[in-house]
């Protein structure tokens, strides 16, 4: 996770608690003024903002995961990117590029960045694993170091900065699964399912009309960059860092705390990036709930999201059906806070 400056960071207004919470509360109200149901998933997908992480969202089409992220960047006064990821992608296409341009009056040549779709704050990385590697990877230096290297030459980018990347669970012909080092710089990785009969009931009545449904303006981006900044500042009891750090040497099947379910089915277990998303992950949703102290229960409920595409289960695991949120939910029993 990054956790160093940049030189177009630091400009963000130091913002009071109740005034992050408020701004909190006020676009999770917008965002689900517009997206029906999905409570759980837009609150995770503000945790990882919150937090200054970025997200991996995957279900199936027609859920609503474009219109999601399209929503949270209205609410927010910022500039949205949609990259459509398909197998002749290549990197310029989503870095920029550099063209020779003539100067009409002295003839002299010039070379000029044309900035890709990277350029915006809220990016949205339709079916990533339809790209091969080379063109995945030229996310992970934006993601990372929140900035771009094209011909030499270091482009840095404006924060915030969210990345929103999105897989077809369906279709796996063709695809280009993501290696591990590049999953793990996704602080979540989010499932999001069929809405309930009510709100698929609700979806069926309300986006039928005429109406248009967009969100409102809540807030600038400065000020949600205050608040990234502010989690970050909330201070973590030492029992929230002892469990989150408990849990995530649980998963390593050679740690002598380890369960057997971990020993059993586990290949590799996590790395530390996930213990900090832990507990950043806690302090954004305390801060989303109005309470300025994480508890215990926050790493619980984000554990999930957290550790699901960090943990590599083994042959015997796949062979048994058992699927990491499976050993997650034992590890959850097992680990106790």
């Amino acid at each position: 996770m990054h956790t160093s400056s940049s030189p177009n960071v630091g400009t963000a207004s130091v913002l009071p608690f109740e005034a992050a919470a408020d701004l909190a509360k006020r676009l999770d109200a917008e965002v689900g003024r517009v997206i029906i149901g999905q409570a759980q998933v837009r609150r995770e997908v503000l945790i990882c903002l919150f937090a200054g992480g970025h997200c991996l969202l995957r279900g199936v089409p027609g859920l609503a995961k474009t219109l999601l992220i399209k929503t949270l960047a209205d609410a927010v006064q910022l500039t949205f990117s949609r990259i459509q990821f398909t197998p002749d992608l290549m990197p310029s296409d989503i870095l920029g590029t550099e063209v020779i341009e003539e100067d009409v009056s002295t003839g002299k040549r010039h070379v000029r960045f044309i900035p890709g779709p990277v350029f915006a704050n809220i990016i949205l990385a339709d079916e990533i694993n339809r790209t091969p590697p080379r063109t995945q990877a030229a996310l992970l230096e934006a993601m990372q170091e929140y900035q771009v290297t094209v011909g030499g030459v270091r482009y840095p980018l404006e924060r915030p900065l969210f990345v929103l990347a999105t897989e077809n669970p369906i279709e796996q012909e063709g695809t280009h699964p993501l290696p591990e080092a590049q999953l793990d710089r996704f602080m979540f990785n989010i499932v999001m399912d069929y809405p309930t009969v009510d709100d698929e009931r609700r979806i069926l009545t309300d986006t039928t009309t005429g109406a248009e449904r967009a969100a409102q303006h809540t807030s600038t981006g400065a000020e949600l960059d205050a608040v990234r900044m502010l989690v970050r500042d909330l201070p973590a009891a030492a029992n929230v860092v002892d469990y989150a750090l408990r849990l995530i040497r649980a998963t390593r099947p050679g740690d002598a705390t380890s369960p057997a379910s971990v020993r059993e089915w586990v290949r590799w277990g996590v790395g530390p990036r996930a213990g900090q998303s832990l507990i950043l992950g806690a302090k954004a949703a305390a801060l989303l709930d109005g309470r300025t102290v994480p508890s215990l229960d926050d790493v619980t409920s984000i554990a999930l999201p957290v550790l699901r595409h960090r943990l590599l289960v083994n042959f015997q695991a796949e062979a048994d059906g058992i699927t990491p949120d499976h050993v997650i939910a034992r590890l959850l029993d097992a680990v106790k806070p």
